[in-house]
This record gives structure tokens, sequence and C-alpha cells, in this order.
């Protein structure tokens, strides 16, 4: 997961950071222990673990306006989001996992086109190779204790994007 630097994180704001839940100002160990202790707890028989759900609200069109209408508007998108949890909102496999049918967004009375949601909701296997690399990147800068599993899932994620 990445997500741009704020004003609570070290260096320039705005510039691309790899931090999960943008905890690595607030970490006082090794990032490889973090995501072991996490993995750990998943493991475990009676583990009541959050949903977690990817978004990228700052895709733009191709005159470099964002597409989805703002934050105003994200409600429709939470809404999805407890459709899945409970069993009934409807999505589509990607090499990324889930994500929205394009009708299961309810985008009424948006000016937002049904093309504009397609671009929204369309996994571009190309710019996610790209991005393969820097996730590469980061889990180098974490060293020796990188779990496994990350690893792992890396690898998978590649082979799901170039087959």
């Amino acid at each position: 997961m990445s997500s741009e630097k704020t004003a609570a994180a070290a260096g320039a704001i705005g510039q691309v950071r790899r931090d999960p839940f943008a905890m690595l100002p607030f970490c006082g160990y090794n990032f490889g222990d973090y995501f072991q202790h996490w993995l750990n707890l998943g493991m475990k028989e009676d583990a009541k673990l959050p949903k977690l759900f990817y978004v990228n609200w700052f895709r733009k069109d191709s005159n470099g306006k964002f597409i989805w209408p703002g934050f105003g508007e994200n409600t429709r998108v939470l809404k999805w989001v407890l459709e899945r949890i409970s069993g009934s909102g409807k999505a589509v496999e990607t090499p990324i996992g889930m994500v929205p049918t394009p009708d299961a967004i309810d985008i009424s009375g948006l000016d937002l086109s049904e093309d504009d949601l397609r671009t929204l909701l369309s996994v571009d296997s190309d710019e996610w190779r790209t991005e393969l690399a820097l996730i590469e990147e980061h889990y180098a800068s974490i060293g020796e204790r990188l779990p496994i599993e990350l690893t792992n899932q890396l690898n998978e994620l590649t082979s799901r994007l170039n087959a």
C-alpha cells in the first residue's frame, strides 16, 4: 500500500511512500517484525481481522482532472463496502482483487459518466507491473526480516498480472 506523505510523516509532503496504515512515523521497531505480528494474529484460529479495502480517489482523466467528484461522494463507495461485507455487493475479480461492477456504485445525480466510472474501476496491468518494481524496492529496504508470506504474495500478484 502506498500513499502520499502528509505533515505527520518525515519528508516532502506529497511524496509517495510505502507505509501501511500510515504507521511508519509511529512504529518503533523493524517493519518486518510489524508485518509478522499481523500475520501471526491472522493465523490464530479465533482471529477476528478487519476487512480491508483499497481505494484510489485520485485517478485523473486525459486532461489531468480528477475523475471522482470528491470526498463528499465517498459514502457511495462506503455503501458498496458495507454491501460487500454483508455479502450483497457485486464485484468482479481482477489481478489485484475484487473491484465493484459498474452498476454496484450508485452514481445517480453525479456528473460522472459510465465511461468515467469504468475508468475508475479499471485495473491497468501495465501500471501495476511498474508498481511491482517499487514494491520490491520497498521490501528490500526492510531486509531479511521481511516475512516470506509477503514475498510469496508479491510473486502471486506478479503471476496474475502476467497471465
